[in-house]
């Protein structure tokens, strides 16, 4: 952990990115807006993956029943939920921590979500977020940035990174109970 304000979890599929970014979610003392990813199971076999923002809206990031001009594999994404879901909750907000799962190759679709992500990551807001392995130009970029911190998450990790990204948000941000004795 380096001290960086954008703090991003890499790691194979599977690996556990998601679960990190939601452990993080459920300890957060701060106000936070934005997004994460969730696959959908039918019978034990994945089918697609919901978007679930952290205000209660939901859509399909990408299924293998919808039809569309942009594909990963059987599934298709949609382009119209990720730019009405994904799009609007990543926007920054006063004193707000933005949650960003993820910068993928599905997202990257949209050009609208790619220049989210960037007025995202350039807001003074601390973005956690995942970030896929390799990636087109576009995410190599974004892992390029002296501003990203980027940790793999692994079987070894995976347990202590949401209390480590915490404890390193805290450096950054009060806590609601720090604001509230200091009359802030």
């Amino acid at each position: 952990m380096n001290g960086k304000k954008n703090i991003f979890l890499t790691g194979a599929p599977s690996s556990g990115k998601t679960t990190v970014i939601k452990k993080i979610i459920e300890k957060l003392d701060h106000p936070a807006n934005g997004f994460y990813t969730e696959e959908e199971r039918v019978d034990g076999k994945r089918v697609g993956f919901l978007m679930k923002t952290l205000d209660g809206r939901k859509g399909y990031l990408a299924h293998q029943g919808i039809k569309s001009d942009f594909h990963i594999r059987r599934y298709g994404v949609s382009i119209d939920n990720i730019e009405g879901i994904a799009v609007p909750s990543i926007a920054p907000v006063k004193n707000h921590i933005i949650i960003l799962d993820e910068i993928g190759k599905m997202e990257c679709f949209s050009m609208a979500f790619k220049q989210a992500a960037t007025n995202a990551l350039d807001a003074p807001n601390i973005v956690i977020g995942t970030i896929t392995f390799g990636g087109d130009a576009f995410i190599l970029e974004i892992k390029k940035r002296e501003d990203m911190e980027i940790n793999e998450v692994t079987e070894d990790n995976r347990d202590l990174l949401p209390d480590l990204i915490l404890r390193q948000i805290e450096r950054f941000v009060p806590t609601r109970t720090e604001r509230a004795r200091s009359g802030g």
